[in-house]
């Protein structure tokens, strides 16, 4: 009976022993670098690593989906993007092989790996974003672009702060647009600030768009902070210089009451998880889109009524008009140069925001040196 019982405990530990084995010999892959942008007609080698070595040889076979397409792989020939990737076989002791990607035509599109041997785990994990655009002096020339519409809407806040210290008055600005302006560029902020520092809702996007890139950069945080602090100055300066009779509207009131109200509420539902903290950021770019379509609209109202522009800044226009410009002209240059026009046809409101702003822009100006021009302050008298 010892005997029997020893060589049951010999073969238990023997199975638990392979067992445990096999689950620490699971390999990871992933791609070095996981994102390259090249241009047509060029390739790039990239490196194909796996955690550990295998225990045998094992095949891997490439898979793709097209950019903005449903999350689910194709065949090569369903694209013509890059060029196919023979399956690779790795070897026992291997850890890393280098494939060549190459480029046929502009475009997106996401390469993974599958294979049949068990040795591999979280395989849809393993996958690298590839662009191909048609110039890299047009990335170049984007780049510029954008930087140039950055410099441009951050200073358009200055022309009007000088303009209401010069005047020591803010009478002729009105008070519903800065309060919009206000909410609109904390609320903007919050959704920037979550989606670039907070690990969590950096995680929850992840999960949601698995192949997707962050939306927001370091750019569009400095650039909200920044107005969320320069919109509070003028704020300020309109409690400190003449305002005449002024004050904020009860339909600003109001609408903008309403937007914190339903932030608090769904604040609540946040921490009691019955939304994430991705879709109550979201709640927040949705009041930011929101305030943009209806912020003008008392500044404009506002002029008309006086028959004036004295007041409002036509250097806060110019500036915002000419960084209106840049961005449209920056996202037409993307889409052509990458062949995707997604981001402005397949997703308008952008697109369509920046146009909306830029019609108000346009508005002002012929209201500044059409309509409401001002006149030399002086009568010339006629001599007898």
């Amino acid at each position: 009976m010892m005997c029997g019982s020893r060589q049951h405990s010999i073969i238990a530990v023997t199975l638990l022993i392979t067992l445990l084995s096999s689950v620490s010999s699971k390999t990871h892959v992933n791609f070095d670098p996981d994102t390259v942008k090249f241009q047509v007609n060029q390739f790039q080698d990239v490196t194909l690593r796996l955690s550990e070595s295998l225990n045998h040889s094992a095949t891997l076979k490439f898979m793709y989906q097209l950019g903005g397409s449903e999350p689910a792989y194709t065949e090569p020939k369903e694209h013509r993007i890059v060029m196919e990737i023979p399956e690779v076989t790795l070897t026992e002791n291997q850890t890393f092989i280098k494939v060549r990607v190459t480029a046929i035509q502009s475009g997106s599109v996401i390469i993974g790996v599958n294979s049949s041997d068990d040795q591999f785990v979280d395989l849809d994990k393993a996958y690298i974003h590839v662009k191909v655009v048609h110039s890299e002096a047009l990335e170049v020339v984007s780049t510029v672009i954008g930087w140039m519409y950055f410099i441009a809407w951050s200073v358009s806040f200055y022309p009007q702060i000088f303009d209401n210290w010069k005047r020591k008055s803010v009478i002729g600005l009105n008070f519903d647009y800065v309060t919009y302006n206000l909410t609109g560029f904390i609320a903007y902020g919050l959704f920037n600030i979550g989606m670039f520092w907070i690990d969590d809702v950096k995680e929850e996007y992840k999960a949601k768009n698995p192949h997707g890139v962050n939306p927001v950069q370091l750019n569009d945080v400095v650039f909200t902070i920044h107005a969320a602090v320069i919109t509070a100055v003028t704020i300020a300066q309109c409690f400190i210089y003449e305002r005449g009779v002024q004050r904020v509207s009860r339909t600003c009131v109001i609408l903008l009451a309403g937007s914190w109200l339903f932030s608090f509420i769904t604040l609540f539902l946040a921490v009691g998880r019955v939304i994430t903290w991705l879709t109550y950021l979201y709640y927040f770019s949705y009041i930011k889109l929101a305030i943009t379509v209806i912020k003008f609209i008392p500044q404009a109202l506002m002029n008309y009524r006086r028959k004036s522009t004295e007041g409002w800044s036509i250097g806060n226009v110019l500036l915002d008009f000419t960084g209106g410009s840049f961005s449209v002209l920056q996202m037409f240059l993307i889409s052509y140069n990458h062949d995707d026009w997604s981001s402005i046809f397949g997703d308008p409101t952008k697109f369509g925001l920046g146009a909306f702003s830029m019609m108000f822009d346009v508005l002002f100006m012929v209201q500044h040196y059409g309509l409401y021009r001002r006149t030399s302050g002086y009568t010339k008298i006629q001599e007898n």
